[in-house]
Parts: structure tokens; C-alpha cells; sequence
């Protein structure tokens, strides 16, 4: 520590603090542009002049180091004059059209202007233009009012990744754009527009439509993904006009991927349900909604008395609040039934009974950037998960040591120290590879039942490479992904993934669909267990509720077609289903097809709840505008319909209550994301023609696949065949062609796309996008040729 005056203030500050980081927490304030607390120094827009006792001129705060017995001055002569002179400068260009531009009433250079500028120009010289640049849906251009902070430029560089702004010439003949004609392609671009510090860059799905002082905040959770990223929802005359992001260290520091920061425009898509409706005699009718109850009680009350209470169900959306998974199981329960499941996309439930109490990250997300070893096993952070690999992104620039064993031969934004990409049914057997060679280094034996079959694997350098760096780490990390989830193999993938945390004595963790799949397992939404994890009689889960038919069902915020692995065989499900009660933000045709009533909930900006994030964290929020039109809390529905069904306990007055007897019940309930071993049956895969089903960002759930600006950007993959050029030629299909893809006798006729990032005898078919839709699971085989 050393001591230093800034304005007379005596101040014990960090030795090789920057003056401007000690005024900051000292609450003095130093006008700046191009500094950023999150950013690299730049120190090109002066702005931050001070002077500084026995310096010969004014030095910039953000990059002057701070000394012993420094004595520095904000406020005087010397740097108003300074700092006056430099916003002269910057106005020399800029042009004069506050009226009209987005950024005004949260202008940084409005803002310094009332203090440091002038009433007039000295200068008549003709202003520069800058022609504006398409860099996609999600960012508007005015580039002549561009003052060269280098924020933007900074931030792809050093916190997305990708290098796509950068700047060309000099003085006032800089430009700040893409090298070439292109789109900014990062899935955290739109942080760009909260760093820019004048008008250059604004959001353009928010372009023209309101002031920021016309707004309200609201703060609320980021619906989209396991993080519970911290946002402001800013609202106008009960309208969601923008999100953005509300600052959290622990969690998404100052930043927000672009899924949570414009899938409100979505909300007030052309789907959305504003009235309860039910189907008469093949005719829809809106009806209001003590009708559409009674309707749902008595259809589902005829179900249960003709076929038995084992025959109803719910398939419940991840991204639904705690409270509704709570209440929805406890009604279900309350019945007799057992058969409620969140796990939409998963199709091996062999292992659910050794499951850990809930999903867990098994550290703080803050923690990830602190590891010095990370294995990642089926797992795409950058693009599933952002602000994960945002801190993972960090920790590679510390040094850490960053693996991967994918199915996919995944674009990282960071360095990866071994990367294994090999078929999904392959994945076992490389995670065997991996234990084999650690169990020699670090002299652990593995367990018995396993130690025959590793006779029978071989091991590479890439094998060797992980063990060496997962064992020699002082703090290291064993991620489970989506992608793993998902696979067909999940549970022998599980189990190996444990071992390889068991024996480098890492953490082992999971990175989840949904914003809520913890709160789900914790709230009972899954078939085999109650609330707080409570043994019970195993019911159906939601690959068995499709395999095996329903004469009753609820769907929770799902789009079956969409929302399942099975999509194919999901929709036929739900069609032959008897009765079958839709709960959802939005209608499709295909929705009306297959249900027999319509009740319009809210989303998750029009209801209070709470989701429990990866790292365990239960996060409240408040409804930010009140439901549209004549949609309804789902917790409130469903409240209701357990008076309806005369289930004990349904006596709330707000969520609050909910959640507070959940988390009673819940106190006891540990973290530890350990299970008991369990042995794959099989290491060494066949060789059978693998689909891989990738989930794109922007397909994740019924909201984000409203937002068209989302859906606009090069992220939102279409159904086509990806293969690599040899998989292509050994099934006779060319590139740029058709092909017909066959899964379960249900065929489809796509394109054709060579991508070698898929590995050999496999074909990359994304999920839940239109042209898929009609084929099998996600993860299995399939037969694919020529059109």
C-alpha cells in the first residue's frame, strides 16, 4: 500500500493502482471515454487529463500508475483547462443531431459536455462523414458520431474473443469497422452497445422506439440458460422495451449474452395466447376463464376415472419457474400420479436413481476463471452457456489448461490445451482412455468391474495430455454438458466422467438446459423423486410418457415438436393423447391440433417466481409489467387448479409463499454433484451411422424462437445434413445437394453441407428447427442417401 493525495484527500491505495481506479473508489469522479474497468488501457481519448504534483504536464489518469506521496489534482486549473481542451477536440467532428440519436440521455459525451464543452465552435471547417457499416440484426451503425474510444474493438479482443471491430487509418481519418463487408457475428456483441460512450453503436432492435428517461428498470433473471444472469427489464406504459444487463461480480460481472439480452422482442410475437381457449367438436372457442378451467378439471377428472391415474402426466418447460415445478408436481402428486418430468431432451434415465440431489457447477461460477485445468466433456460454452465461457476464457488467459471431448469440432473463443472430437457412441470409450492413464499417474485404483475392460483401450497422446494436466493442477474441473446429456450414452458417460473427477481430484460439474433444471430436480418436477429429492415410486419419465402413450397430459411451457428428443414421435404421442391441457405463453397450429385447452400463462417478464441457477443460488424476481391481455401467472393456474381437484395445500396468496415452503423443505438438501459408480456396459461403439443433434442458441425455448432479430443473425441454423467431405463420398452424397435422412421410418429431405468439424460416420442435424421436426431422437443412428 502506498499513500497518495487526490484534491487534498489523503487515500491509502495499491501500489501500481491507476490514479483513475483509486479516485473511482474513493468517489471521486474523473471524466473518461475510452477507459473501461473491465477493459485493457487504451489511454487515447485524453479525456482523463490530471495533474499531478512536479509532473512537467497533465498525465492520464487511467494510465499513470499511482506512487508514494503522490499528490494529485482533479479539479484544478491546470486540468479543467486540460480536459476542456480535449472535449473541444472531440466536438470538432461530432456531429450535432442529439435530437435524433438513440444514445441521448445516456450519452457519456452529452453528459461531459455540460461540463467540459462550450457553448459554440471555434471551428468552421466542414465536419467529416463516415458511411455506416450492416454489421447485423442485432447492432445499429452512425459512425459519424464514432469518437475512437477503441471500447468495442477492446472488448472483442479481450472479453468475446473474436477480433471482429477493429480500426484503419489515423487521426480523423480513423474508421472503426469490420475488416471486410461482414456481420458481427459474437453471441455477447450487443455488450458493445452499453460500452460505446456516445451514439456510433445502438441496439437496433430498440432503434426509434423510446428515451431511456421514459423507462423504468425492473431487475430481474435471465431465463435462457443455467447462469441466472443478473438484467434490467426496462419498461414504458406496461410495455418491455429493452434488457440489459444489471451488474453481478459472482455471476455475469457487467456483461450479457445476446439470447438474454434481446429475446424480449419475442414476448409480443404474433403467437402469443391471450385468451383461454377449448376445443368443442373440433372448433376452438375463447371462453373465459373459470370455463376453461372447469373444462381442463373435468377432462382430466373423465381420464383418470376411465384409465387410471397412472395414465396422466405433465411435461414441464426447464425454463419454468421454481414455484410452477413445485405446484405442478404437488398437484400431479396430490392425484396419485408420478409422471411429471422436465428432462425434455434427455433419453437415458438408466442411472436417475444414483443422481446427485440436483444438477450443480460443484463451485461458484466466479471460481471457473481460478482453475488451472478444465476438462469439458459434451460441451459448447461459448455458444450454450456464454458467460461460462466467458470464465473460462479467463482462466485461459491466466494460463489454465482447457480440454474438450465433443462430438463436435466446436469454433472455442479461446485456446483449448487437447481437443478429442470423436462420435457421440465413441465418447465412452475415450473418457476410458483418460481414467486408464490416470489411474497410473496418480496411483489410484479404478474400480474393479472396470479394470478388465481398460485391457481393451488404447491410449494417445491427446489421452495422456488431459490426465497429465487434470492430475498435476492444484485446482481443477470435470464439466458435463448439454451435449452429453443428451446423448443416448449419458449414464455410462456420467459414470466415467466421475471417475476421471474422482481420480485428478477435480470438481466435477454440470452445465444444464434451461435457466431452471436445478430448481426442477430440487422442486420434484422429475419422475422418481419428490420434492428436496424424496424417495418415491418411480413414475414415467418423459421418454416413457412418449414411448408408452398418455390418456392425460399437461404440457408446461413446451413445444413437443421442439422441446423433445424424440420430436417425431413426441407429437404423435401428444395427438393420439386424449385429453391434453396446454399451458403456454404462445399458440401454434400444431398446438391447437393436439390440445384440447388452451390456457395463456405468462412469461417470465409478466410473473414474479424464482430460478436456481448451476451454482445453487435461488434468485427471486418480480413481475416487470402485468400479463397481457388475459394471460395469468402459471403458479396462480395452477394454485387454482389444485383447489379444482380438491389437492390439500393449495392455499397461497403470492409466490413468495411457494418458494418459501420449497426452500424449507429443501435446507437439508446437499450440493454434492457425486454419484455412485455405476459400470458402462460397453466401451468399444459400432460403427453404425451417427446422428449428432445440435441445439442451437437460438432454438433453446418457445421464447427465443420468437425473436427475430435472434433468428435474423448467422447463429440460427436451418435443418440441413452436416458431414465431413469423407462421411460424404462413403454414402454417395455430395455437398450442396439433397439427401434423404431416415429415423424411425420418418424421413426428411435436406441439403447437404460439408463441415469437417463433424467426425467421421456421423451427420450433424440441428434440433429444434423446422426441416427436424419430423425425425427420430437427437443422438442415435440414422440412414442417410442420395435424393
Amino acid at each position: 500500500m502506498v499513500n497518495i493525495e487526490i484534491n487534498g484527500i489523503p487515500l491509502q491505495v495499491q501500489d501500481g493502482t491507476m490514479v483513475i481506479e483509486a479516485a473511482d473508489n474513493a468517489g471521486i469522479t474523473i471524466p473518461r471515454f475510452c477507459y473501461h474497468k473491465k477493459l485493457s488501457v487504451a489511454a487515447n481519448c485524453r479525456m482523463c487529463l490530471v495533474e499531478v504534483e512536479k509532473a512537467p504536464k497533465p498525465l492520464p489518469a487511467c494510465a499513470t500508475p499511482v506512487t508514494d506521496g503522490m499528490k494529485v489534482f482533479t479539479k484544478s486549473a491546470t486540468a479543467i483547462e486540460a480536459q476542456k481542451s480535449v472535449m473541444e477536440f472531440l466536438l470538432i467532428n461530432h456531429p450535432l443531431d442529439c435530437p435524433i440519436c438513440d444514445q441521448a440521455g445516456e450519452c457519456d459525451l452529452q453528459d461531459i459536455a455540460v461540463g467540459y464543452g462550450k457553448s459554440a465552435s471555434r471551428y468552421a471547417e466542414k465536419k467529416r462523414v463516415v458511411a455506416d457499416k450492416n454489421i447485423g440484426s442485432l447492432i445499429a451503425t452512425e459512425m459519424t458520431r464514432c469518437i475512437h474510444c477503441t471500447r468495442c474493438v477492446r472488448f472483442g479482443q479481450e472479453v468475446a474473443g473474436i477480433m471482429e471491430l477493429g480500426a484503419t487509418g489515423r487521426g480523423e481519418h480513423t474508421r472503426i469497422g469490420t475488416y471486410v463487408e461482414r456481420t458481427v457475428n459474437s453471441e455477447m456483441s450487443g455488450n458493445v452497445v452499453d460500452l460505446c460512450p456516445v451514439g456510433a453503436l445502438t441496439s437496433k432492435p430498440y432503434r426509434y422506439t423510446g428515451r431511456p428517461w421514459e423507462n423504468q428498470q425492473v431487475a430481474s433473471i435471465a431465463p435462457h440458460d443455467c447462469v441466472g444472469s443478473n438484467i434490467n427489464v426496462e419498461v414504458r406504459r406496461d410495455q418491455v422495451m429493452r434488457v440489459l444487463p444489471r451488474e453481478n461480480e459472482e455471476l455475469n460481472e457487467s456483461w450479457l449474452s445476446d439470447r438474454d439480452r434481446y429475446s424480449y422482442t419475442g414476448l409480443y410475437n404474433q403467437d402469443r395466447l391471450t385468451s383461454p381457449m377449448i376445443k368443442q367438436a373440433d372448433k376452438w372457442h375463447e371462453v373465459d376463464w373459470e370455463t376453461a378451467l372447469g373444462y381442463a378439471v373435468e377432462g382430466i377428472k373423465t381420464v383418470r376415472d376411465l384409465q387410471g391415474i397412472d395414465k396422466v402426466g405433465a411435461l414441464v418447460s426447464p425454463t419454468s419457474t421454481t414455484e410452477e415445478m413445485y405446484l405442478m408436481q404437488k398437484l400431479l402428486r396430490g392425484m396419485g400420479s408420478n409422471n411429471i418430468d422436465h428432462r425434455l431432451r434427455q433419453s437415458d434415465f438408466s442411472d436417475q436413481d444414483i443422481a446427485p440431489a440436483y444438477p450443480s457447477l460443484g463451485q461458484p461460477v466466479a471460481a471457473l476463471e481460478d482453475n488451472n485445468a478444465v476438462l469439458l466433456v459434451g460441451s459448447w460454452t461459448r455458444k450454450d452457456q456464454p458467460i461460462i465461457g466467458h470464465r473460462l476464457r479467463k482462466a485461459s488467459k491466466k494460463g489454465a489448461n482447457i480440454m474438450a471431448i465433443n462430438s463436435l469440432d466446436y469454433d472455442f473463443n479461446l485456446p483449448l490445451a487437447e481437443n478429442l472430437v470423436v462420435s457421440p457412441s465413441q465418447m465412452t470409450a475415450e473418457l476410458a482412455a483418460v481414467c486408464k492413464v490416470l489411474a497410473t499417474l496418480s496411483g489410484k485404483s479404478v474400480p474393479a468391474d472396470l479394470k478388465g475392460m481398460l485391457e481393451n483401450v488404447d491410449s494417445h497422446d491427446g489421452h495422456r495430455e488431459i490426465a497429465k494436466h487434470l492430475n498435476s493442477a492444484d485446482s481443477a474441473a470435470v464439466l458435463i454438458g448439454t451435449q452429453a446429456i443428451n446423448q443416448n450414452n449419458f449414464a455410462d458417460v456420467r459414470a466415467l466422467t466421475n471417475l476421471v473427477a474422482d481420480l485428478s481430484e477435480a470438481k466435477l460439474g454440470y452445465l444444464t438446459e434451461g435457466a431452471n433444471a436445478a430448481g426442477a430436480w430440487l422442486a420434484g418436477a422429475v419422475s422418481h423423486r419428490a420434492a428436496a429429492g424424496a424417495s418415491i415410486t418411480a413414475g414415467k419419465s418423459a421418454t416413457d410418457m412418449i414411448n408408452d402413450g398418455m390418456n392425460g397430459l399437461i404440457l408446461l411451457g413446451i413445444e413437443p415438436e421442439f422441446d423433445c428428443a424424440n420430436p417425431s414421435k413426441a407429437i404423435n404421442m401428444v395427438k393420439e393423447t386424449d385429453f391434453v391441457i396446454s399451458m403456454s405463453s404462445f399458440v401454434t397450429d400444431a398446438m391447437k391440433d393436439y390440445s384440447d385447452v388452451l390456457l395463456p400463462i405468462s412469461p417470465y417478464t409478466e410473473t414474479s417466481g424464482t430460478y436456481i441457477n448451476v451454482e445453487g443460488q435461488w434468485q427471486s424476481f418480480a413481475g416487470c409489467v402485468q400479463p397481457m391481455a388475459e394471460a395469468r401467472p402459471a403458479w396462480k393456474v395452477l394454485r387454482v387448479l389444485g383447489n379444482l381437484f380438491n389437492v390439500n395445500g393449495f392455499d397461497y396468496v403470492t409466490s413468495e409463499e411457494v418458494r418459501d415452503e420449497l426452500k424449507a423443505i429443501c435446507s437439508s438438501v446437499s450440493a454434492d454433484t457425486s454419484s455412485q459408480w455405476r459400470c458402462p456396459a460397453v466401451l468399444n461403439a459400432d460403427n453404425a451411422l451417427t446422428r449428432i443433434g445440435y441445439l442451437p442458441l437460438y432454438r433453446v425455448d418457445a421464447l427465443v424462437r420468437r425473436a427475430q432479430p435472434l433468428q435474423d443473425t448467422s447463429d440460427a441454423m436451418t435443418a440441413a445434413l452436416y458431414m465431413n467431405n469423407s462421411t460424404s463420398q462413403q454414402l454417395s452424397v455430395n455437398g450442396e445437394a439433397q439427401a434423404i435422412a431416415v429415423q424411425d421410418g420418418n424421413a426428411a429431405t435436406l441439403n447437404v453441407v460439408i463441415d469437417e468439424a463433424i467426425p467421421d460416420n456421423c451427420v450433424m442435424i440441428p434440433m429444434a428447427v423446422e426441416g427436424s421436426r419430423g425425425l427420430g431422437n437427437g443422438y442415435g443412428e440414422i440412414e442417410v442417401r442420395p435424393a
